[in-house]
This record gives C-alpha cells, structure tokens and sequence, in this order.
C-alpha cells in the first residue's frame, strides 16, 4: 500500500484546496447531484472529462470504455444512458472521441490485443462499412483520424436507437446528442459536424 501513498496525499491537497477555495463546495456535492450533461468517452488516461470542458464534479455525469463505443448489449453503458436520461434529466450527451485512439489504431493496423479484440471488432465493422472512403486515403495518419471521427459519428448513431433517448423524444424532454473528438496534441475539442 505504501506505493500509492502518494494519492492519498494528493487528495488530501485537492480537497483543502476545494475547501480553501469554497467552504460549502462537498456540502454541495454531497447534497445533490444534477448535471446536464453526459459524457461518453474512451478510457484514455490522456482524456479527463472534467477538465477539458471546464467543469466541476457534479456537473458532468461519465462513461468511460475503450475507444468510446455504445453497444447494444452492453448493460453497463445502458444503464449509465438510461440513468442519465430518465433519473437525471440530462439535456445533452456528448460522445467523444480522440485522435491517437490506441483501440482504432489496433483496428487500423489489424493488430491483436487479447480480450479487447472482441470490443474492438465494432471499429472493425465501422472500417468496412466506409472502406471505400478509405481506399482514397494514401496518408496514414489522415486515416487513423479519419476512423477516430467516424467511429465518434456512428456512436452518435447508436446512441439515437436506445430506446431509453427515443422515448424521451416521444416525450418531448429536451435531449440532444452530439459528436466530439479531442486533439490530445494541442487540447482542443472539434464539433464532429453531428448532433442529433
């Protein structure tokens, strides 16, 4: 246990700062929580939700798995949608990618991984069902980034059949998805043109 000491610490200094800073701010937390926003990204280490959108615990309900999928039967991303959309009331759920996405770049060079190549193999069917994109694209990297944006549009698909976001549409609550993907060399968060 001793090797992790150091992040006990380093809680301890985050949570004087918060309360130096503001004295009610766990009050707060601890009271409710109400975000309207839901996150679903990749389990990247380099991709803190949080801070790259500028907001605070409380205020971004997250998902995180590899590469950022939406899986018909995967009951843990359901129910994350499902409790986000109908408990909490979020308005928005982001989806995003990144580019330099280790899960797309192993279905781009047709590497094996282990387990995840089974979790991976939604990619795979997104790189065939655009291969002809694909085949006009001589650059590597231009591909890589190509995959990672239409891996983020065709979750943004996926999220819009759940039938827990279509009922909420049915009833008219305010719900809209969208498609992001950040650029871990520079920061900065791109719009990927889709939102439902």
């Amino acid at each position: 246990m001793n090797e992790l000491n150091h992040l006990f610490e380093n809680n301890r200094i985050w949570a004087d700062k918060q309360t130096a800073s503001d004295p009610d701010f766990f009050k707060r937390l601890f009271s409710q929580q109400s975000p309207e926003y839901l996150w679903i990204g990749c389990s990247d280490s380099r991709v803190p939700a949080n801070q790259i959108v500028g907001l605070l615990p409380g205020e971004l309900f997250v998902h995180r798995n590899v590469a950022n999928l939406i899986v018909e039967n995967d009951l843990n991303c359901l129910s994350v949608i499902q409790y986000a959309v109908e408990v909490l009331k979020v308005k928005h759920i982001i989806v995003c990618g990144h580019y330099g996405c280790g899960g797309v770049k192993s279905v781009l060079d047709n590497s094996r991984l282990g387990l995840v190549d089974d979790w991976l193999s939604h990619i795979e069917n997104i790189k065939g069902k655009y291969l002809d994109q694909f085949s006009t694209i001589k650059n590597y990297s231009t591909q890589f980034n190509k995959l990672c944006e239409l891996n983020v549009i065709e979750q943004v698909f996926n999220i819009s059949k759940i039938n827990t976001v279509k009922e909420a549409w049915q009833k008219h609550q305010i719900l809209s998805v969208h498609g992001w993907i950040y650029d871990i060399k520079d920061g900065l968060l791109q719009d990927v043109g889709i939102s439902v």
